[in-house]
């Protein structure tokens, strides 16, 4: 029986691991560093949902903010450049917003 117990043991301690491992995408990356500055300046209840609520706001704001051409011949020549590249997905997707807003 001690065998069996020990095995099971083993088996949650893996499955925690392997939970932990996951990537976190943007958002709640975002997200634990608002939870995070809340919990430092020791919001609690409503205080808190409002500060976190806030500051993730600020983040979608400060992303949209970067303006992108809406110029027929500047997305003509990032899509070419693009293609030439060989880009695709997500990849491609990220060299146009950079290429439409101005950067490369």
């Amino acid at each position: 029986m001690m065998r069996g117990s020990a095995m099971l043991v083993m088996i949650g301690l893996l499955l925690g691991t392997a939970g932990s491992v996951v990537a976190e995408n943007p958002q709640q990356e975002k997200a634990r560093a608002c939870n995070m500055e809340a919990t430092e300046k020791h919001l609690k209840g409503a205080e808190r949902r409002t500060y976190v609520k806030t500051c993730m706001a600020a983040g979608r704001e400060a992303a949209a903010a970067k303006p992108v051409s809406q110029d027929p011949e500047k997305i003509k020549a990032c899509n070419a450049e693009a293609t030439s590249k060989g880009l695709k997905g997500a990849d491609r997707k990220a060299f146009m917003k950079s290429c439409l807003a101005g950067g490369k």
